[in-house]
């Protein structure tokens, strides 16, 4: 990792996030798991902890973390365990969470991405199977609290990196890619404001070339926005401590957007604390390697496997098509585009470029674009032949999106945009540009290209902006020698 120094000091960030699988039921019981029942009609009598009741294992869970270590390139472990996790909580019935400790599903792995044109990998320690807590609530009772015990037994995916992230940046852009893959292969909805999706970040800093730092843990990030803001907000803090000769207390802390501060929410427990030890009443999980490689053939083709794929079949750099594989429906759209017109390249760029401006900024989505991958790619098919320059293919693409035709060479008509092609006739405005120009021309000859550019912005302006720039180019270098 690139070291980036704050005032002197490196930051060292590590992530565990809370992805809730996407079973219709709860990891140890039948419970549903639908987001925005009642209080309390979704928690059973497993769930809520009744005596005489036992946890069975949901299959889907576990086949869902499969997909997860497979995505990432991890370990899929033959044998795994559960075990209690030991705290007392309002909104924890059993009094412990059952987790995994020891032995994980899914053992080491990794995340790649681009920050800034640069690729960046963060390594992955484990990703482990438990049921999530109840939730207390606060706001709708004077003086006292309720307790929701829907959310008890959710099946979450707990996914845990080394502290290899150096900048907020960075952490943001490991959890957007975390967040792709798991809403791509279809284990998590990723929905971060009902909390299918959670981020805890662990942030410390140090003097280069120390042991690392104590660690706050910023608990429940639900945005993108506000990771960023928190992590920025706790590393500031830190330093300052640490300059005014304070010592930094390991803690657990919550972000307040509303001041844009972390604020210290309780001492950070330590695994020791937990009283990890094995749950009695359920045996260790067995994954046979035939099922991890069903699993493996029935799943769609993974981002790191689809981008691999666009390198050697369309020739893109690394960059575009990791770029065009933020999601299924951006990919499917590229290749689409890109088959239709014959010009890869090109339809990389203009689905990173133009189309991504529109989808980004809310007025559609890749999978119901107002205009299609085939227009696009006649669109691209008239910038590859001469027909529209860049600028003008631009201007139709405007008027597809609002709608003013369908069809592409209409409007190219239409608009009269088409490109001047007829040498002869731009032979005319060039000669009579570099006559009309005479101080221009004396400069390009002594050397100075910014009086070419004079030229062609010249020829460009008599042609009302329908000469081919190629042909203008080539054809004001014959003429000037």
């Amino acid at each position: 990792m690139t070291m980036k120094l704050i005032h002197g000091y490196e930051v060292v960030i590590g992530f565990e996030t809370h992805a809730q699988l996407s079973t219709q039921s709860k990891i140890f019981s039948r419970a549903p798991t639908a987001f925005g029942a009642a209080p309390n009609t979704q928690a059973c009598a497993v769930d809520l902890a009744l005596p005489g009741t036992l946890p069975v294992m949901n299959r889907g869970a576990v086949q869902r973390a499969i997909e997860f270590g497979l995505a990432v390139n991890a370990k899929i472990a033959e044998r795994s365990v559960f075990a209690r996790k030991n705290y007392f909580y309002p909104d924890l019935p059993k009094g412990y969470q059952i987790s995994q400790y020891e032995i994980p599903v899914v053992q080491g792995g990794e995340v790649s991405f681009f920050l800034d044109g640069e690729k960046k990998t963060v390594r992955l320690v484990r990703a482990h199977l438990e049921e999530d807590a109840g939730k207390s609530l606060h706001e709708d009772f004077v003086g006292q609290s309720g307790i929701d015990l829907n959310r008890a037994g959710t099946p979450l995916l707990e996914i845990v990196t080394e502290p290899d992230m150096r900048s907020s940046a960075e952490a943001v852009a490991y959890a957007r890619e975390l967040h792709k893959i798991v809403t791509w292969i279809g284990i998590c909805d990723g929905n971060m404001q009902e909390g299918s999706f959670r981020c805890d970040a662990n942030v410390s800093v140090r003097k280069p070339g120390q042991p690392l730092g104590t660690r706050r843990e910023i608990k429940n990030l639900n945005s993108f926005k506000f990771m960023q803001q928190a992590i920025d907000f706790e590393i500031r803090w830190q330093i300052e401590e640490l300059e005014d000769g304070r010592a930094i207390q390991q803690a657990t802390v919550l972000f307040d957007p509303d001041t844009g501060e972390t604020r210290a929410m309780r001492t950070k427990e330590d695994a020791a604390d937990y009283r990890y030890f094995p749950d009695p009443d359920l045996p260790p999980l067995v994954v046979a390697p035939a099922w991890v490689e069903q699993v493996r053939a029935d799943m769609a083709e993974l981002p790191r496997a689809m981008a691999a794929r666009f390198m050697a079949d369309y020739a893109l750099p690394e960059y575009d098509t990791t770029t065009l594989t933020q999601s299924q429906a951006m990919a499917a759209f590229f290749e689409a585009t890109a088959r239709a017109s014959g010009q890869p390249k090109l339809a990389s760029n203009w689905v990173m470029g133009e189309l991504s401006r529109r989808v980004n900024a809310g007025e559609s989505g890749f999978e119901d674009s107002k205009v299609d991958a085939a227009t696009l790619a006649a669109l691209i098919r008239r910038i590859a032949d001469g027909t529209v320059s860049n600028n003008a293919a631009r201007q139709v693409f405007d008027a597809l999106w609002a709608g003013e035709g369908a069809e592409v060479d209409a409007l190219i008509e239409a608009k009269g945009l088409k490109q001047m092609n007829d040498t002869g006739a731009l032979e005319k405005i060039v000669d009579e540009v570099i006559a009309a120009n005479p101080d221009n021309v004396a400069q390009f000859k002594a050397g100075k290209d910014k009086a070419f550019n004079a030229l062609v912005g010249q020829v460009m302006k008599a042609s009302k902006g329908k000469a081919n720039p190629a042909q203008v180019n080539e054809l004001l270098r014959s003429r000037l020698g």
